[in-house]
């Protein structure tokens, strides 16, 4: 299928439309082992919802210094992964594995980490969202599943979603389709990304053009260019594991 983009005058291949199965909202609620706050419980809707540079209306976020914001106003996650962590790890309960239960705001059947690229710009209702980062698992999802190996799984696996910035805010019903209007970076799906985030780490001539990716957030950027000056990798320890629960009068580690 090609999509002609009128405003600028060219074809891009593209994507059917992606009927979103789900649109899903959560609060936030005590969620850790010293009550970190978190809202990864996502429910499904049955109304439209407004969305703004910020999200979908009635969704929160519990920590709002590594969730949210511009870059992470919406959370897409592949509802094909479920049935491949249900096989995968067949000891945790299926009805862990439901939809909404990685925290996602949008859940597709057609899109996944191989076919969506950095930068990928969708109409979604009356809304223009873009594609600006992978999803970094944390801890959180070995609370989540009971599996204090969770993240780690999430992060070698790639099934990791990805998040969405609003460049045209809107209104979004459920079962919205997912249009493809402009890919401006096909050489980089987010495979790709994660591959050199994850595996292949410092690969000099890939960290060079991640720290050039425009479409990506500037801590990614940063990230890419640390990589390049250091030579090393950042501990990502604190991000995977989950803490350790408070003791007696101790603070919180």
């Amino acid at each position: 299928m090609l999509l002609r983009l009128a405003h600028q005058g060219r074809v891009v291949s593209g994507l059917p439309p992606v009927a979103a199965t789900q649109l899903m909202v959560g609060r936030a609620f005590p969620f850790g082992p010293n009550g970190e706050p978190s809202a990864i419980d996502k429910r499904c809707v049955a109304e439209p919802l407004r969305l703004t540079v910020l999200g979908f209306a009635g969704d929160e976020q519990g920590d709002l210094r590594h969730h949210g914001g511009p870059d992470k106003a919406i959370h897409h996650y592949p509802e094909e992964h479920y049935a491949v962590w249900r096989l995968d790890l067949p000891q945790v309960l299926p009805e862990r594995f439901r939809i909404g239960a990685f925290g996602e705001n949008l859940g597709t059947v057609g899109l996944t980490e191989t076919n969506v690229c950095a930068g990928d710009v969708f109409r979604l209702g009356t809304a223009v969202i873009q594609v600006s980062q992978a999803r970094q698992p944390c801890w959180k999802l070995n609370v989540r599943f009971g599996r204090p190996e969770m993240s780690r799984l999430v992060q070698e696996s790639t099934r990791t979603g990805w998040y969405y910035r609003v460049l045209e805010t809107g209104e979004v019903a459920p079962r919205a389709e997912l249009h493809l209007l402009d890919r401006p970076h096909a050489e980089w799906p987010l495979v790709r990304l994660l591959h050199h985030l994850y595996a292949d780490t410092l690969n000099d001539s890939a960290l060079t053009a991640i720290a050039a990716l425009s479409v990506l957030p500037a801590s990614w950027r940063e990230l890419a260019e640390q990589r390049l000056e250091s030579g090393q990798v950042e501990d990502w320890s604190r991000r995977l594991n989950t803490p350790v629960a408070a003791t007696g009068g101790g603070k919180p580690r």
